[in-house]
């Protein structure tokens, strides 16, 4: 599968109603604040400041779509779990990113986003399961594999998907990534690309017949 060619910022939005028109697929990359979703979004693209990054956790608070090749659009939704403003603001953001992941028609699939160096985390597992309780496809990313040893990284993953098989019959797609070294890229994009083959022209048609 071919690189990303082209990648531009299309628009931010406060919820789902202003969002782009939904005629196209749609991925969405989300996760607990600071997993290093911006700097791994930045480098599927191979753009250095598509999305921002930051070393304070919350900083993403709209809803944020890239086109990418003109074919699809990448969607950097803000981090679960922490963000710091208010209550009633933290409220805000959990309803605006389960509204969208609900109701968004075009969406594909949904990149959850790990950070390899902890343990399972009740709030990203409670995340997977809700959206498995809804039927929304996802896979899970593993971030920052530059910061571990091979053979820690292997006891990391392997403890992380015996906690998922207690509850799953099998697993969701895994994709191990690194914004440092590249790791995953092409994994993750090939897998974006298929996706889109396989499903645009239903997203289109599906779009075009309303």
């Amino acid at each position: 599968m071919p690189p990303i060619y082209r990648a531009k910022f299309e628009k931010s939005s406060p919820d789902i109603t202003q969002c782009p028109t939904p005629s196209i697929p749609e991925f969405v990359f989300i996760g607990r604040s600071n997993v290093g979703k911006s700097s791994l979004i930045n480098m599927l693209c191979n753009i250095k400041g598509l999305a921002k990054t930051s070393g304070t956790p919350g900083k993403t608070q709209l809803i944020n779509h890239f086109l990418i090749d003109a074919n699809w659009y990448l969607v950097d939704l803000p981090g679960y779990g922490y963000a710091r403003t208010s209550k009633v603001n933290r409220a805000g953001f959990k309803k605006m990113i389960y509204d969208y992941l609900e109701k968004r028609e075009n969406l594909i699939n949904v990149f959850v986003l790990i950070d390899c160096r902890h343990d399972p985390q009740k709030i990203d597992l409670e995340f997977m399961e809700w959206l498995a309780s809804k039927q929304i496809p996802f896979s899970i990313v593993f971030t920052k594999l530059d910061k571990l040893t091979s053979s820690r990284l292997n006891k990391s993953l392997m403890k992380y998907s015996s906690v998922l098989l207690e509850k799953w019959e099998s697993l969701p797609p895994i994709f191990r990534s690194s914004a440092e070294s590249k790791t995953g890229k092409e994994e993750i994009t090939s897998y974006i690309q298929q996706l889109t083959a396989d499903l645009g022209d239903q997203i289109k048609e599906q779009y075009h017949n309303k």
